[in-house]
This record gives structure tokens, C-alpha cells and sequence, in this order.
């Protein structure tokens, strides 16, 4: 094989290895069976929400990986692979992906890694249910502001109790 050729596969590894490293969460997925279409706005959909698709060859995929220290991640890279890199909510491509798994029976969730951990199939699905961002933070703050709420009640109580008795 040609210097130039390694080289060439060299710069896609050191990219992919980057792009782990960068990534919060990457889903690995099987789209055997998708239409161009059904990829195409599949695509879009991950593009609008910050994250990016590739399909790879696997062995790319496994030498970026052990280069990345992600081990255990071999066994789902086998077959068309298509993966899905996330790095501002690590929970935007499962849910992604496990929606549009849904609706589309050809589009199989093989796993992933979450965080720099190597998650398998039930774990990303289970990280899919979860909220994006601000719902989490929106509900973290919902529960903050009970007690200061509750006390707001009793204090405003009180204060209807006293003008009550004072009118009496």
C-alpha cells in the first residue's frame, strides 16, 4: 500500500479519534434498509440539534476508538454503521435516534458512549427517555422553588389569619 494511502487513512482515524474525544455522547446505529430519503431527513433532523451523522467503515471506526481508549465498543461496529457524534446535549442523538427508530423499523440502535463510558443498547434507550437539557433543568428548578413557594403560602396565611382577626 502506497504513503500516500496510509497517510490518507491516517487523517481519517486521528479525525474520527478527535471526534470521540469532542463528543459528549456518540450513538453507533445499523440504517440497513433505510430509503435515501428516510436518511436524508433522518440527517437534517440530527444537523437542526447540533449533531453530525457519518457513516464509516468499521475498521476506522475501531482503531479511532481503541486510540480514543474506548474498549468494548468493537462489538458494535460490525455491519453498515452509521454514528451520530453529540457534544452539546449528551442526550440529543439517543433521542433522537430511538425516535426515529420508531417510526422507521429499519433504523437499529446497536450503542454507544455517553459521557466517555461505553453504554450498550438498553442503556442508550433508557438515556432516549430522558429529557433534553432544559426540561432537566427546568424541573430541577420546579423543585427548588417548592419550599420557597410553600413558605410564601404559610407566611401569606398568617398574614389573612391576623388581617381576619383584627376586622373581627
Amino acid at each position: 500500500m502506497s504513503e500516500k494511502i496510509i497517510a490518507k487513512k491516517a487523517a481519517i482515524v486521528e479525525e474520527l479519534v478527535e471526534k470521540f474525544n469532542a463528543a459528549s455522547s456518540v450513538v453507533v446505529a445499523d440504517y440497513r434498509g433505510l430509503t435515501v430519503e428516510e436518511v436524508t431527513n433522518l440527517r437534517k433532523e440530527l444537523r437542526e440539534a447540533g449533531i453530525e451523522m457519518r457513516v464509516i467503515k468499521n475498521s476506522y471506526l475501531r482503531r479511532a476508538a481503541d486510540k480514543a481508549g474506548y474498549e468494548g465498543l468493537d462489538e458494535v461496529f460490525t455491519g453498515p454503521t452509521a454514528v451520530a457524534f453529540g457534544s452539546e446535549d449528551a442526550t440529543a442523538p439517543a433521542r433522537i435516534l430511538a425516535k426515529f427508530a420508531e417510526d422507521h423499523e429499519a433504523l437499529q440502535i446497536k450503542g454507544g458512549m455517553i459521557e466517555g463510558k461505553v453504554v450498550s443498547l438498553e442503556e442508550v434507550n433508557a438515556l432516549a427517555k430522558l429529557p433534553n437539557r432544559e426540561g432537566m433543568l427546568s424541573m430541577l428548578l420546579s423543585v427548588l422553588q417548592a419550599p420557597v413557594r410553600n413558605f410564601a403560602y404559610a407566611v401569606n396565611a398568617v398574614a389573612d389569619s391576623k388581617e381576619d382577626g383584627d376586622a373581627a
